[in-house]
C-alpha cells in the first residue's frame, strides 16, 4: 500500500491536470521558482553582505600585531632622541 508504482503516478497526474488544467499549472510552477529563485537570491545577498563587513571591519581596525612594532620603533626613536 505504500509503494506507489508509475501507474499510480500517472493517474494521479492526469486528475490533476484534469482539475486545474494546465494553464493553472504552469503559472504555478512559474511563481514557485521565482520563489525558490528570490529565496536564493537573499541568502546569497545575505552572505556577502557579512563577507563585506568582515573585510571593512577587518580594514577599518588594524590588528594589535601589525600597530604593536610601530608603536616600539617610536619608543625607541623618542629614547635616542631623549639621550
Amino acid at each position: 500500500m505504500g509503494n506507489m508504482g508509475i501507474w499510480q503516478l500517472l493517474i494521479i497526474a492526469v486528475i490533476v491536470i484534469l482539475l486545474f488544467g494546465t494553464k493553472k499549472l504552469r503559472s504555478l510552477g512559474g511563481d514557485l521558482g521565482g520563489a525558490v529563485k528570490g529565496f536564493k537570491n537573499a541568502m546569497s545577498s545575505e552572505e556577502e553582505k557579512k563577507a563585506l563587513e568582515e573585510t571593512a571591519s577587518e580594514k577599518a581596525t588594524p590588528s594589535v600585531e601589525k600597530t604593536a612594532p610601530n608603536a616600539e620603533k617610536k619608543t625607541e626613536t623618542k629614547d635616542k632622541e631623549q639621550v
